[in-house]
């Protein structure tokens, strides 16, 4: 189960926290909630009812908390009590967090309401229990109660953090010129109480505003994918099979990005309508449930068609355009019926595994906990295999009925740790095994080993392919804490750009709507290119790879064949008029090259025209007289010859034409029945319109091509 927080903000709402210093064009309030807010959202996206969140304001004008009736308590309000964060809530909070029209508040004193708030919620239960003070430090502290204050935060277990605007940070390097005297003594002062605090944390706001961009890998708690015995032949026929008692978690998961969510008004708010602007504001969303309604044709029943239950219906599967139906009896022989086991089935020596074969993630096995026989037998078998420098191979079916899986187990030692890592084998079907000719040699019709070859890299190549990866080595450009040379890219510091960048993409709009999504945070892209430096150090090993590899850039391809101009033979005669003004005929025995051929030899518009429309009858003969999807890879290919074609003739409207003519008869039925299919498999391969970003002179927009795919 995950670890259960309750964490209270404080936050310095005094006037002068409307003030811009140092250089910023914003609000010290604005600026230093930059950190509060990513925080908070962070706790929202988690979706946890065990993240709690309180907000305490410090220096409002009102006095709003349990301990106000006593002296050193005013001005200090609970703007949020604790409790689960919301989208609401975070919408109420962003309404309250305005600069004050006062200078009066006590930090200290402020720090003590949200003890209060932690104690009362908590109570004794287990929780990690913090406080996070931001403030600027021009506001009066009474440290004369710190010493009681620390004591008290400590025998709770309440984490301190303060963040002060613009405070001296020796470590940080940062410190502020021309502090004023009170802020520098409130700046000892909470120093002070930090001190006092076990685990507290002192430090200016920019350090934590400058980590904001630096991704936070998600920690997830190990769970229990299987508990039971690892065994090593049948112990129910052989007494001396191996049984050990082991427990396995999962080591690594794949990380993905948030997905969208359907969501609708709830049944309490308005009716169904368009909200925009401020009447969002309060607005609660519902998940989407679906349903589904299963009909059948009765001519008997109104509208020829008749509800029926789910229960009722029978299995089928698609064989062609065939429904094959299966019954319950039959389709349950095809299901294998396993029992919960882990079972060694082989061994493999470890230089006989190859790493492409592993398929997913990564499990950790060990030997129960507090069974030392099973922990003795299990560290036989590691041992075992690693002096034999092999790896097992076993079968594993994590719950009854669940489907088996192969996996390799490896082993591994640590100083306190001796354990099995397993990774997924495919199983015969999933492995597709295409053959290529060999890199490294050319083989004649004759059967002779050709030694060089224009596909074979010569000495020269080699020698500057070398030369080249030698010098743009990166396993020692980087530099480490002590100046040393240390790798440029280690894992722990590469992330993914796009779960990082839809992460930080959402929150910018969860808590500014109408902001413009911020650029790329410069660390995503931190390794997204060679470093500039290493690349001009290394252009002459680059250049000389260039011209030892003959690399030449390929001309962009030609376009308004039809405007090039006719070769005129060295006789001078007219071959055209000679043999007769006649057509090309395209063939449906041959139609791409027949095709191609017509277009070569066209000349005017007309001529284009009447290809394309022979070309556009045999397509559509083939999808009319295609028995089930016989023929949809021949027209198809067609389809896809017809749109290159005119595309680079410079005349897109012959084809956009064409295709429009063609959806409307496929999704009729007009093409020798129910075609959908074939507009499926239209959409798939990206044959619709040609748009203007696909040639010059389409009329056509992008907005207009992808509407177009839509059914209609």
């Amino acid at each position: 189960m995950a670890d259960k927080e309750a964490t209270v903000f404080i936050l310095d709402l005094g006037s002068s926290m409307a003030d811009c210093h140092n250089g910023r064009d914003e609000s010290d309030l604005d600026w230093s909630m930059r950190y509060v807010w990513d925080k908070i959202t962070d706790i929202v996206a988690a979706n946890r009812k065990t993240l709690c969140v309180g907000v305490v304001g410090l220096r409002t004008d009102e006095t709003n908390n349990k301990l106000g009736d006593e002296d050193g308590y005013e001005n200090i309000s609970v703007l949020q009590e604790l409790g689960p964060m919301t989208m609401s809530s975070l919408r109420s909070l962003q309404t309250l967090i305005v600069p004050s029209s006062t200078e009066s508040g006590d930090a200290v004193s402020a720090i003590v309401v949200a003890v209060d708030m932690i104690d009362t919620f908590t109570k004794k239960l287990k929780y990690i229990r913090k406080i996070i003070l931001v403030t600027d430090g021009q506001g009066a502290i009474d440290a004369d109660d710190i010493p009681d204050i620390a004591k008290k935060m400590n025998d709770s277990k309440i984490q301190l953090t303060v963040l002060g605007i613009d405070f001296d940070d020796a470590e940080y390097g940062f410190k502020e010129e021309d502090k004023t005297q009170s802020k520098a003594e409130n700046e000892v002062t909470l120093r002070a109480l930090v001190g006092e605090c076990e685990g507290a944390v002192f430090a200016t706001i920019v350090e934590a505003i400058d980590e904001i961009d630096t991704p936070r890998v998600k920690s997830v708690k190990p769970y229990k994918t299987y508990d039971g015995a690892l065994t090593l032949g049948d112990p129910a026929k052989f007494p001396a099979a191996m049984n050990i008692n082991v427990e396995r978690y999962f080591k690594t998961h794949v990380a993905k990005p948030l997905g969208a969510s359907t969501v609708v008004l709830k049944s309490d708010q308005a009716e169904s309508q368009e909200l925009d602007g401020d009447e969002m504001e309060g607005v609660e969303f519902s998940a989407v449930k679906q349903a589904r309604a299963y009909k059948v044709n009765d001519p008997d029943a109104p509208g020829g068609k008749r509800d029926v239950e789910f229960e009722s219906l029978a299995k089928g599967f698609e064989y062609g355009r065939t429904a094959v139906h299966i019954s319950e009896s039959d389709h349950n022989i095809t299901k294998l019926e396993t029992q919960k086991s882990f079972s060694i089935v082989g061994f493999i020596p470890q230089d006989r595994y190859e790493p492409f074969l592993n398929m997913g993630e990564v499990c950790i096995t060990h030997a129960r906990k507090y069974d030392h026989k099973s922990e003795l037998a299990l560290s036989s078998l590691i041992w075992a295999l690693l002096e034999l420098e092999s790896y097992a191979v076993a079968r594993i079916v994590t719950k009854e009925g669940k489907d088996p899986q192969l996996v390799l187990l490896a082993p591994h030692i640590e100083p306190d740790l001796e354990c099995l890592y397993d990774v997924p084998l495919p199983f015969a079907e999933d492995v597709r095994s295409y053959p290529f000719p060999p890199l490294d040699k050319v083989i004649a019709v004759n059967g002779q080993q050709v030694t060089k070859h224009r596909l074979l890299p010569s000495d020269d190549l080699n020698e500057a392919m070398s030369d080249y990866v030698d010098a743009m080595d990166l396993s020692t450009y980087g530099i480490d804490d002590a100046g040393e040379p240390d790798e440029y890219a280690p894992i722990e510091d590469t992330y993914n750009p796009t779960i990082h960048r839809i992460n930080n993409a959402i929150k910018t709009r969860a808590v500014h709507p109408d902001r413009d999504v911020p650029a790329v945070p410069p660390i995503l892209l931190r390794f997204a290119a060679p470093p500039t430096d290493l690349v001009e150090k290394v252009q002459s090993r680059i250049d000389a790879l260039v011209e030892a590899a003959e690399v030449k850039k390929v001309p962009p391809k030609a376009k308004g064949k039809r405007r090039k101009e006719t070769v005129k033979p060295l006789s001078g005669l007219d071959v055209d008029a000679l043999l007769g003004d006649q057509r090309e005929t395209i063939s449906s025995e041959n139609p791409v090259p027949d095709f191609k051929r017509a277009l070569a030899s066209s000349q005017q518009v007309e001529e284009i025209d009447e290809a394309s429309k022979q070309m556009g009858s045999i397509i559509q003969s083939l999808v009319s007289e295609s028995f089930g999807d016989s023929k949809y890879a021949q027209a198809i290919e067609c389809l896809g010859v017809m749109r290159e074609e005119l595309s680079n003739m410079e005349e897109p409207g012959l084809y956009n034409t064409f295709i429009q003519d063609l959806k409307k008869k496929l999704l009729s039925g007009a093409l020798g029945g129910d075609r959908r299919d074939f507009w499926f498999k239209i959409r798939v391969s990206k044959l619709g319109l040609i748009d203007q970003n696909q040639s010059d002179v389409s009329k056509v927009t992008a907005e207009t091509a992808d509407e177009f795919y839509k059914s209609r």
